[in-house]
């Protein structure tokens, strides 16, 4: 494939990426209003952990999606597999846009609102580890981290555009208007767009990798695989712990946490997220090039000490006096540390799996990650703060995340480390 198709092929693949990740931003950015529209009560504080939980409860489905979908993905073809994740995630975008508020269907409103969560939660389950694999199945050789860095940078894309979007809305809308129904204004463009990237994305050609390959395991085989190599999923797992709570911590939470805790405007907390997508765009590819010159390792382990020894004094200089600047000093150097740990980390992750079920072995570890992690740190760090009435608890909850990427790092690449003296054993004699 030639340098040009490549690079082709890397937009036709991101395109839908942007998509899941543009979703899941808008609905962190507008959780307080959506706590207004489906869970009303008396406690503002409570109405808003709903809201945020059911957030996180998308991510509970994403070990299904990676298991059905990526064994799907590895018997059918990773183009097929996209196109489907695309269609469910389209799905759920609809329902949370279009359903009406729980003043008209009472209880049926979050219902279905947590239907479409969990459609989006179903589809990204394997959407992160099928764009992953792919770009890592294209890349070009020696310049594997550098491709597959693109697919956390076009999920950049989509924080400044929700970003921008939700600053524009704020200009021109009240924030009453807001929070009864311009809220819904994103989640509608975002359906807008879907047929652009449907057909963006059916235009994909299968790798040559999967085309050549002779066997295409079965469900059956992808779950006893699963089974075999579970110690390296949940090893990936603990890797990925670091990348899903800080990019959601610097991301979704910013703007919930500008407003409750810092007291900061809507539009305060908005251009800081999308001057962090920004940052992290420009970090990924960056930090993924240099994983191809130095190794993965070195990388990851320097991101990890520096967070477990500067995201919670960041946090308490930034909560001491709170401001724009602070908050947006503060979350560019951990977006620094997120782009240098997260470009080298998915790539490290798609390399650890069995070829024959890479994307599921990615998609799984990736998923439960995301499940204990990522798509629970709105609520984990709301809920600390209120606890422990600290408001830098979210540094706290990072810097845990920053010491389980550690340790799997040390321990995968341990066990990386011993397979090749093994093989040069064996070869020597």
């Amino acid at each position: 494939m030639a340098n040009n198709s490549k690079g082709k092929a890397i937009f036709r693949v991101v395109s839908g990426n942007f998509l899941e990740m543009y979703d899941f931003m808008v609905y962190g950015f507008y959780a307080t209003a959506i706590a207004k529209t489906f869970f009303p009560g008396d406690n503002p504080l409570a109405s808003l952990m709903l809201s945020l939980a059911t957030f996180g409860a998308g991510f509970l489905m994403r070990p299904l999606g990676a298991i059905f979908l990526g064994a799907y993905i590895d018997r059918h073809g990773r183009r097929k597999g996209l196109v489907i994740t695309l269609t469910l995630m389209a799905t759920g975008t609809l329902l949370i846009a279009l359903v009406p508020g729980y003043a008209t269907l009472g209880v049926m409103a979050p219902a279905l609102v947590l239907l479409g969560r969990l459609l989006q939660g179903f589809s990204a389950g394997v959407e992160l580890g099928g764009v992953s694999v792919y770009l890592a199945e294209i890349a070009t050789p020696g310049r594997r981290g550098f491709f597959v860095s693109w697919q956390s940078a076009s999920q950049q894309v989509a924080v400044v555009f929700a970003g921008l979007l939700g600053v524009m809305l704020n200009r021109l809308l009240s924030p009453e208007d807001m929070g009864d129904w311009g809220w819904r204004i994103p989640f509608l463009i975002g359906c807008l767009i879907v047929p652009v990237l449907f057909v963006i994305r059916r235009s994909l050609e299968e790798t040559p990798e999967f085309q050549a390959r002779h066997h295409r395991p079965s469900l059956r085989e992808v779950v006893s695989s699963i089974g075999n190599n579970f110690g390296l999923i949940i090893a990936g797992m603990a890797m990925v712990s670091m990348t899903t709570a800080s990019f959601y911590l610097i991301t979704a939470y910013t703007p919930t946490f500008g407003k409750n805790e810092l007291h900061l405007s809507d539009i305060d907390s908005l251009l800081v997220t999308m001057c962090i997508g920004v940052s992290n765009f420009i970090w990924l590819p960056v930090m993924g090039s240099l994983s191809d010159r130095i190794g993965r390792r070195p990388l990851l382990i320097s991101a990890t000490v520096l967070a477990i020894f500067t995201a919670y004094p960041a946090l308490i200089w930034l909560t001491n006096e709170p401001s724009f600047t602070r908050l947006l000093l503060v979350e560019l150097w951990l977006s620094f540390l997120y782009g240098s740990y997260n470009g080298a980390m998915v790539v490290a992750l798609a390399e650890v799996m069995p070829a024959d079920v890479r994307t599921t072995g990615f998609s799984l570890a990736y998923s439960l990650a995301t499940a204990t992690f990522g798509g629970f740190t709105p609520a984990i760090c709301t809920w600390l703060i209120h606890t422990l009435d600290n408001r830098a608890a979210p540094g706290i909850w990072l810097t845990l995340a920053a010491v389980l990427g550690l340790t799997a790092t040390l321990v995968l690449f341990r066990r990386k480390d011993l397979q090749r003296a093994g093989q040069h054993a064996l070869s020597a004699n």
